[in-house]
């Protein structure tokens, strides 16, 4: 953006980190249409006044044309972290704004779903075991998330059966 761009033009530095993933932990990544060979999972920044749950909803939606609710809706793990935002993105929030809040939501599909890519935000994706994702995963953060699946998940389990 432009530096004259309007403030509601403006992201908000608090975004979703969404893990899409299957029951035997395989997990979805996305590679940036802007910067090759990095991958992620879903991610964006929260719209005006919407929760952090419809952020994650629409994202999802948005980045894969997968419909959170359809598998149960998006889990908040309770989760969040600060970053800094790389250079390269600054100019997309507001001027001095420097790091972002992350919230983190995961998604059970069950099995590996067809997936929609937005093209404007992403060229590829895969589905990897989490420890190959979590290594694939340029940011810190969405690395250290994949990394703490396998224990939610099993978390999860437990409550379920319990």
């Amino acid at each position: 953006m432009a530096p004259d761009t309007p403030p509601a033009a403006y992201k908000q530095p608090v975004s979703v980190l969404v893990i899409v993933h299957t029951a035997n932990l395989h997990v979805l990544l996305l590679e940036r249409a802007d910067f090759p060979d990095f991958w992620q999972s879903v991610t964006g920044s929260r719209d005006e006044d919407e929760s952090l749950a419809e952020t994650a909803r629409r994202e999802l939606l948005e980045e894969t044309g997968i419909e959170a609710d359809m598998y149960g809706g998006p889990v908040d793990w309770h989760l969040s972290q600060q970053y800094e935002i790389f250079p390269q993105w600054r100019h997309r929030y507001p001027p001095g704004t420097t790091t972002n809040t992350e919230h983190v939501f995961s998604v059970d599909v069950g099995v590996p779903i067809p997936i929609r890519l937005s093209t404007r935000e992403h060229v590829r994706h895969v589905w990897l075991p989490w420890r190959a994702a979590a290594d694939r995963c340029f940011s810190w953060s969405n690395r250290d998330a994949i990394l703490a699946l396998p224990e939610r998940a099993r978390a999860a389990g437990e409550r379920r059966e319990g």
